[in-house]
């Protein structure tokens, strides 16, 4: 019984959907491996092609590309699992391996090939300009 979370980058729009997938069309995802593409037919999404991008386990700590295994602890500075400090610090961080397995919950998603349905009407998102925004913004104010 696996699940898992998908957030979906859409590049062209800039904007990122969320979306939950269980058992049969959670299944494609096991043994892909972050860089390698998925057809969004296989969960619902006709047209759509997909790169994986990344991802996080059961316990928050977040996918590397090049790391073989469940889990593992490194030695990093400036990248994937580590954020800043001072020039040229580095630190031991626990990361997870590249491919997907059935304790990962949240995958990371970049459109390659758009469908014919556009995402937004997929996932019912209303368009909302800046004006209406601003007009908001203005209303709490007051």
């Amino acid at each position: 019984m696996n699940s898992f979370k998908l957030n979906i980058a859409d590049a062209k729009s800039g904007k990122g959907y969320k979306m939950e997938v269980k058992d049969e069309q959670a299944a494609p995802f096991i043994g892909l491996n972050i860089g390698e593409t998925i057809d969004g037919s296989k969960f619902g999404m006709d047209g759509y092609e997909f790169a994986i991008t990344g991802g996080t386990d059961y316990c928050g700590f977040p996918m590397r590309k090049g790391i073989i295994g469940i889990r593992k602890k490194i030695a990093i500075y400036q990248s994937v699992g580590f954020r800043g400090g001072l020039k040229g610090m580095k630190k031991r961080k626990t990361v997870c391996g590249h491919k997907i397995h059935e304790k990962i919950s949240a995958i990371n998603l970049k459109v390659i090939k758009e469908g014919a349905k556009n995402l937004s009407d997929i996932f019912n998102v209303k368009e909302e300009g800046k004006d209406a925004k601003e007009k908001e913004t203005k209303e709490e104010k007051k």
